[in-house]
């Protein structure tokens, strides 16, 4: 008898701790506005109660209780502050106060602050991953949120595009579109860091959108899978707020700067050679367009193929991705009417700030403008950015060689596998020569063959007299053809008529004689 009037004690006890916990999360939803305080008093008076009759052995069930309510509280609170900042965002309008106006007059001439939503309208998950940003006082709350709304436009995902893309989704850019028509190929993975393996052989904007996501999921991402022309240029680039170039091609320098005129966008212009670099922020408050910059493609720094060091349009495009933060946020000072030039070997960085200012007599950006939409699309970039810039005369000006004076790289195959005594010289640069050659050939750069021409006659002399005079000797070998046959006319001209030019050079021999040729271009 005695247990059983302990058990239906506890239970009843139970019972009114259960009761009362419900009274009590129904009062807290109802408690959020008057009358429902006085309701939320009593349940909880008589929560207390029920606490005071259950002993020591429930008074821990009941403070675990209360911990977990108040938890579910705050979190219910924390969504709903969250819910009120995005309308007030979405709205447009200002959002409301519960200062009276004269006491918010006399904060704002103090300078002092106020902010009706937690995190200044950002929500809690925005908080805690930019949080080191939001510690900066010249960045903060307002940068990030100018920031978040920005649109980005990356063309061209290659090394300098890597770099970009990625720190602006990493930093929380609203929107990112990346353009791009080629597909990832191994020999570019040493700067273009935002690809991996895996990706080879496919659309680099794939990759890139992949790779994007991966660091930040709240970032809409949107790929180009296209190569950005005039004729296409105008419908993607006004889709975004800022326009970066990372093509690190000529032709499309002009022509995004040529759009970004028209549709009234900044261009953050960045571009690589070699160990060196080259950064500037166009067509913003005032900065000239490109072509005020350089009016002549000739004085361009422009791509070749002397190669690239991974790092160095890594370090360009970062600090593309720093002018897009600045412009976009409208902190700091960006690069408009100054050259940033960076030299790898030295570590060293100049900022350039006598360069052409905006020209009034600019045909795409001064005060009489001669491009229009329609005249951009037609215009023809390629050859314009190619017409001033040759640094040589081109193979084709010299004189045609005759056949007899050629060879085909399966022609030369044949030679080469007979044994015949013969002289195969390699007119590439020393480095290139280096890295992938030929077995037996020799190397002589192009521009040291005529002061090399008396040790050459010597050589070749010996190699006529095993041969008997019954095959051509000399050949000579390059990467495309080009250099080849400027090599066989300066032999020509210097008493040496049995000499042939190898077609096609390299690129041939790796695809029609020997595809396990290393190719390295």
């Amino acid at each position: 008898m005695t247990r059983l009037r302990t058990s239906s004690r506890r239970q009843m006890c139970g019972n009114s701790i259960t009761t009362s916990t419900t009274i009590l999360i129904s009062c807290y939803l109802r408690s959020r506005t008057w009358p429902g305080r006085r309701a939320h008093q009593l349940a909880t008076q008589s929560f207390v109660r029920a606490a005071m009759g259950a002993g020591s052995g429930r008074t821990e069930a009941i403070m675990r209780e209360i911990a977990s309510l108040r938890e579910q509280r705050d979190e219910l609170d924390s969504r709903i502050r969250f819910f009120e900042s995005q309308l007030r965002i979405g709205g447009g309008g200002a959002a409301p106060t519960t200062l009276p106006p004269s006491l918010s007059t006399k904060l704002d001439a103090m300078g002092a602050h106020a902010v009706s939503a937690a995190g200044g309208g950002l929500s809690p998950d925005m908080v805690r991953r930019y949080s080191r940003q939001l510690l900066l006082p010249d960045f903060g709350v307002h940068g990030q949120r100018r920031l978040s709304r920005s649109s980005v436009l990356v063309v061209g995902a290659g090394a300098l595009g890597s770099a970009v893309a990625l720190y602006l989704a990493a930093s929380g850019v609203g929107s990112l579109g990346i353009a791009d028509g080629e597909n990832v190929e191994l020999s570019n993975l040493h700067g273009q860091i935002m690809h991996m393996e895996t990706y080879v052989g496919q659309p680099k904007v794939k990759s890139a959108a992949a790779a994007c996501r991966a660091i930040n999921s709240s970032v809409k991402v949107f790929d180009h899978h296209l190569k950005l022309k005039a004729k296409n240029a105008l419908n993607v680039v006004r889709q975004y707020d800022i326009v970066v170039d990372a093509t690190n091609n000529l032709a499309s320098r002009y022509m995004l700067s040529d759009c970004c005129v028209l549709l009234h966008k900044p261009l953050i212009s960045g571009s690589t050679i070699g160990l060196e670099g080259q950064l500037a922020v166009c067509n913003h408050n005032g900065s000239p367009c490109y072509r005020c910059l350089f009016p002549n493609p000739a004085a361009c720094q422009n791509s070749s193929d002397d190669g690239i060091l991974g790092v160095v349009p890594g370090v360009i495009g970062c600090l593309q991705a720093l002018e897009v933060i600045k412009v976009a946020s409208r902190v700091g000072e960006p690069l408009c009417g100054r050259m940033l030039n960076f030299d790898a070997l030295s570590s060293r960085f100049k900022i350039v700030n006598k360069i052409r200012q905006r020209s009034s007599s600019c045909t795409v950006c001064g005060d009489h403008p001669d491009l229009t939409k329609d005249t951009f699309m037609m215009f023809g970039y390629d050859s314009f950015s190619q017409s001033s810039n040759s640094s040589k005369p081109p193979a084709q000006s010299l004189n045609p060689l005759p056949r007899n004076a050629r060879i085909t790289c399966r022609e030369y195959k044949r030679l080469l596998d007979s044994g015949r005594p013969h002289l195969l010289l390699d007119v590439r640069p020393v480095h290139h020569f280096q890295i992938a050659s030929i077995a037996n050939s020799v190397n002589i750069p192009l521009n040291e063959l005529k002061e090399k021409l008396p040790r050459l006659r010597d050589a070749l002399s010996e190699v006529a007299d095993v041969s008997h005079g019954r095959h051509r000797p000399l050949y000579f070998i390059c990467q495309r053809g080009d250099d080849s046959q400027v090599a066989v006319h300066i032999l020509r001209e210097n008493g040496f008529p049995c000499a042939s030019d190898v077609i096609g050079g390299l690129e041939s021999w790796a695809r029609e004689a020997d595809p396990g040729f290393p190719v390295y271009w």
